[in-house]
This record gives structure tokens, sequence and C-alpha cells, in this order.
């Protein structure tokens, strides 16, 4: 663990001082934090699933110091979101506590997207590709089935992968990387049927 970046190492260290299981895989974490490097000027990046820093960390240490680039981390629970806020990050991040797809909406759009929790990616996935630019990048980790996973997740990721290679609006890539990657660059703009919002009454 002592050739990882610091802000990674620090992210893993309150991993495990808190007992999250669920961190950014660091192979992940390497190809996010090259993602991020390629990030056009005045870019912005969303992660999708703070967790306790670790895959926030790797996006930062890939954006490398440039002011240019806003980072926007999105958790829907405020006790983690708190003890990665915690860390010392640069001003470009922005911690967000609530559910991804009731916030996704209201985000503007990115040019990078990494989908690391249920929220915009088991729920609300239409949502996340929305806030995609002509251009931007879409990761989604954690799709290599194992062990510890049970029915319901096995169903959910395969939805996932397929919602991903069905949408006309990207270009989608299988990785057989890490935890398994579905690597999506966004290409056309698609226009979306949603349901209407029920009248209050």
């Amino acid at each position: 663990m002592d050739d990882l970046p610091t802000l990674v190492r620090d992210a893993r260290a309150r991993a495990s001082r808190s007992g999250f299981e669920y961190s950014c895989d660091d192979g992940v974490g390497n190809l996010l934090a090259v993602l991020a490097a390629s990030v056009p000027a005045d870019g912005r990046i969303l992660e999708l699933g703070t967790g306790a820093g670790v895959g926030t960390a790797w996006i930062v240490h890939g954006v490398a110091g440039r002011a240019d680039v806003e980072v926007v981390t999105v958790e829907v629970d405020p006790a983690r979101s708190a003890s990665a806020r915690s860390a010392s990050w640069p001003p470009s991040l922005r911690f967000l506590v609530g559910d991804a797809v009731a916030l996704l909406p209201s985000l503007g759009r990115f040019d990078l997207i990494f989908a690391d929790a249920p929220g915009g990616k088991w729920e609300g996935l239409d949502l996340t590709v929305d806030a995609l630019r002509h251009g931007g990048f879409l990761l989604v980790d954690d799709m290599t089935p194992t062990d510890r996973w049970d029915a319901h997740q096995v169903t959910k990721q395969s939805e996932v992968r397929d919602q991903l290679h069905r949408d006309p609006a990207l270009v989608t890539c299988d990785l057989e990387w890490a935890t398994g990657l579905v690597l999506c660059v966004r290409t056309r703009s698609v226009p979306r049927v949603r349901a209407p919002s029920p009248i209050p009454g």
C-alpha cells in the first residue's frame, strides 16, 4: 500500500477504521485516474458513491491539482460523507449528500461519471447517461460476479450491462479488468420518454 498516492492511502486507512468494505478497487482507481486526467479544460467529473473517499482520491490524483476541473461526489449516507469530507481535499471538490436519482437532474452535465453506487446505476441509469456531455465517459465497476453477490445483485448488474449496451446514445465496451468494468462514451443525444409526474391531489 506504500506505493499508492497519499490521498488514496489515507482513504483506504479511513475505510479500514470504519469497517467499510466496498471501496473502489485500486485497478479501477488507476483507470479512473487516467480518465480523470483526460478531462478537457473547464471539465466536470461526477462520482456516484463517495464511500470512504477511495475513488474520490483516485479522481483527484488524476486531475493532479488542476483548478479548472470541478469534481462532484454524491453519497447517500451522511455519516460516510462526513467521514470522507474530514480529509484534506482541493477546493475544486464538492461533496453532496442525498439520493443520486433525486439529485442527478439538477447537477448539470459532466465529462466523466463514475457510477459506483446503486443510485444512478441500479436505479436511474438513464439519468446518469443524460448527465454525460457529448464525448463524455461513463465508467461502471463491479460487473464481474463474485461469491459475495446475492441473486438480486446478479440480476441488477446484468440489467445495468444490458441497458448500457442497448442505449443508442452510447458506444460501450466490456473490460475484463479489476472488478469487471463497462466503459462507455456518449456520442449522441437521444430523447428520453419518461413517465409523467403524478398530479398532486
